[in-house]
């Protein structure tokens, strides 16, 4: 049974020169980066030097990068960050409804802790329209939290119009790119953007780092307090395995970006279309457009959602219901609902995310199962008519 890994929004494999460059880490490399000895040393100019290679990559300072353990801490920390500072107690912030859980819990409890949070809607093809941030703002605003890619649909949001509503209004602007890193230009210098999260599993690094870019000039309170690491803005030893191979994956997406956003944006584009040749009824959610270049996300009329899922795992093909972070639960993906999603559609969407080293054959042999499984699934089904008409 072929094995077919379509869940790169979820994690990314680790590329095998990630792999490699981290092995010495594991062995002889293996001091404190605070320590002042040579075993400290040596290792805390590996860690700088992964915070230049990230540097490089968005073109922001070295010194404006805090690495943390995941892209959820870097969000928190943007949120609680700006929120916790002296004198902004109870002010106000701007979000948008589609944003990952680390966003929306996050301003969940700042609203049990007396700050206001509004959720401005999305259009039907999921994206936040800038003129409904415009209007949510208020004198009181003090921060513009809206995603760069939405990590369910692909959708792309309006990052430059938004962070300059935001700038005009005298807030300040956090993107999560944690999705968006990699498959699509976040050129830190000219971006309206103050605040950036990024994380290295999505971009075929080590599950447990991540970052968050923080524009010179910005003042946000620690979260963690601890020792004097990240220059007191993130106590805690770093994770050397994790940022080294970070630093090693933003490298690769320097060199290999553009070539290897081209070919995963062909494969998408020939599952997609295969399956909307081959399978009736099927809606598509999302911009048909306005999309990561590795992700599709699909509903399948009259098949539930989680059977479809586990009948392609029993086939050897990963994909996804919705979020990561949300999987479970066995509700419509909310992301779904709040852009107006039929819910009974919603029941069946599965999300495709593409990435390195998938290929041809992967899709090939995707589609006739996802073939098999979707007319299996409708056969057993009472509400379901075959008709020749297919919705777009």
């Amino acid at each position: 049974m072929r094995k077919v890994y379509f869940d790169h929004n979820a994690t990314t494999p680790v590329h095998p020169e990630v792999a490699e460059a981290v092995r010495p880490y594991l062995f002889d490399l293996f001091g404190n980066p605070s320590s002042i000895h040579w075993a400290g040393r040596d290792v805390r100019k590996s860690v700088e030097d992964a915070r230049e290679e990230i540097a490089v990559f968005y073109g922001c300072r070295p010194l404006e990068i805090i690495f943390t353990s995941s892209g959820t801490e870097g969000d928190n920390l943007a949120l609680k960050g700006v929120a916790y500072l002296e004198g902004n107690g109870g002010k106000h912030i701007v979000t948008c409804r589609v944003e990952h859980p680390a966003i929306m819990n996050t301003c969940r409890f700042l609203e049990s802790r007396g700050f206001r949070v509004t959720y401005v809607p999305v259009n039907r093809q999921g994206i936040v329209e800038p003129d409904a941030v415009r209007r949510a703002i208020g004198p009181d605003t003090m921060l513009v939290s809206i995603m760069a890619a939405n990590n369910e649909t692909g959708c792309l949001m309006p990052i430059e119009e938004i962070g300059a509503i935001a700038r005009e209004a005298g807030a300040l602007m956090h993107t999560d790119a944690v999705q968006a890193t990699g498959k699509i230009p976040l050129p830190w210098e000219t971006l309206p953007v103050d605040l950036l999260t990024f994380s290295g599993h999505k971009i075929n690094g080590i599950k447990g780092a991540g970052g968050l870019i923080v524009r010179k000039g910005v003042e946000i309170s620690p979260v963690l307090h601890g020792g004097h690491q990240e220059r007191g803005r993130r106590g805690g030893t770093e994770n050397v395995i994790g940022i080294v191979a970070m630093g090693k994956a933003f490298s690769l997406l320097r060199r290999n970006m553009d070539a290897e956003v081209a070919e995963v944006r062909r494969l998408r584009d020939a599952l997609e279309r295969a399956l909307f040749d081959r399978i009736p009824d099927l809606v598509l959610n999302g911009h048909p457009t306005l999309r990561m270049p590795n992700t599709v996300n699909i509903s399948f009329r009259y098949v539930e959602g989680e059977a479809l899922l586990l009948n392609l795992d029993m086939l050897g093909i990963a994909c996804s219901s919705g979020s990561a972070c949300t999987s479970g639960s066995l509700e419509a993906s909310p992301i779904l609902l709040a852009m107006g999603a039929d819910p009974t559609d919603s029941q069946g969407a599965l999300r495709f995310s593409l990435g390195y080293g998938n290929s041809d054959e992967d899709v090939s042999y995707a589609v006739d199962a996802i073939e098999r499984v979707v007319n299996k699934l409708r056969a057993m089904s009472p509400l379901y008519k075959p008709r020749e008409a297919k919705i777009r």
